[in-house]
């Protein structure tokens, strides 16, 4: 784990027209407004907040973006809708799908939990695995999707699923005064999302990646997104070889920082969640919490600060 970052000490970034804008976000809310759950906050401590947002239909976030996607998409072809996933993103579109009506198939690597593939066929969604993670499962949905003609979906590097993922920045607006938002990294959609939406407001969206998973650091590292190693306990779900591009220039315009955390502190941190709390989180999820509870961020005295709890589908069996 590398050092603390303490509140306030960082800014945003230049004034310059993001790609995905206020405007789209809420464009998203109006498309995908009684698709979605809005989904609670619980005051976790005299100024901390979880956004418990691991309650939204099909068990994360993504499923406001991949509503989203799908139904800015236009006519859908009669093939369906393709999509790569270490999980989430599957779940996400298969329950989208199914509630428009649409096939879905979707790739999954072949470490993929069993939780989540089990998941994947109770929603109706065709289920393929291949290849050892994400990256490999991506690349032969994409040959799919130009074999087939299907709507190829993307998990993360996709203007409407940033959009939608976006729209759970507008809910906190709606609901709480804060300062600071803590947010899992992966492949960056639900940073960039919630980074977009709140780009107007004078709020710090701050990046947690594993240690084994750091797409952001990596980018901002080399100026640009690229490979990363891909291991450790939350690569499941934040297991992407490399952030996506557009996530990484909301990122950039919007100032975002990353914090890395380890291994020991992400399980740590999903650990007292349910000891605390009695809420079950994926490993991914637990990061963002990690960063406050190993003080890999600090927040200044009276400082807000929101915890993004994104996921959920995860086999609670190791937390008894």
């Amino acid at each position: 784990m590398r050092g603390a970052l303490t509140g306030r000490e960082f800014g945003m970034g230049p004034s310059i027209p993001l790609m995905i804008s206020v405007e789209d976000v809420r464009a998203a809310e109006e498309r995908i407004k009684g698709r979605v759950r809005r989904t609670p906050l619980l005051e976790a401590g005299p100024s901390t907040f979880f956004k418990l947002e691991y309650a939204q239909h099909a068990g994360s976030f993504k499923t406001r973006g991949m509503f989203n996607q799908i139904l800015a998409a236009g006519p859908i072809p009669p093939a369906g809708v393709v999509v790569a996933s270490g999980g989430n993103a599957g779940l996400a579109a298969a329950y989208a799908a199914g509630r428009l009506g649409v096939p879905a198939e979707v790739f999954v690597p072949e470490t993929a939990p069993p939780v989540k593939v089990a998941k994947l066929g109770k929603l109706g969604a065709r289920v393929t695995q291949v290849g050892a993670e994400y990256a490999e499962a991506a690349a032969a949905s994409a040959v799919h999707a130009e074999q087939t003609g299907a709507l190829f979906l993307h998990a993360y590097d996709d203007p409407g699923m940033v959009a939608g993922n976006g729209t759970l920045g507008l809910e906190l607006l709606d609901d709480l005064g804060f300062d600071t938002v803590l947010v899992a990294v992966g492949g960056g959609g639900l940073a960039a999302g919630v980074a977009a939406a709140l780009a107007d407001r004078p709020v710090n969206v701050v990046g947690v990646e594993p240690e084994n998973c750091p797409t952001l650091r990596g980018a901002l590292d080399a100026g640009a997104p690229v490979d990363v190693p891909v291991g450790g306990v939350a690569a499941d779900s934040l297991g992407a070889r490399r952030i996506g591009l557009l996530p990484y220039q909301i990122m950039v315009l919007t100032g975002m920082a990353s914090l890395l955390v380890d291994d020991p502190a992400i399980v740590e941190a999903r650990r007292r969640l349910w000891d605390d709390y009695r809420i079950v989180v994926e490993h991914g999820t637990a990061a963002a919490y990690a960063a406050l509870t190993s003080g890999a961020y600090r927040p200044a005295d009276g400082e807000r600060v929101v915890v993004l709890l994104c996921g959920a589908n995860t086999n609670p069996g190791d937390l008894a």
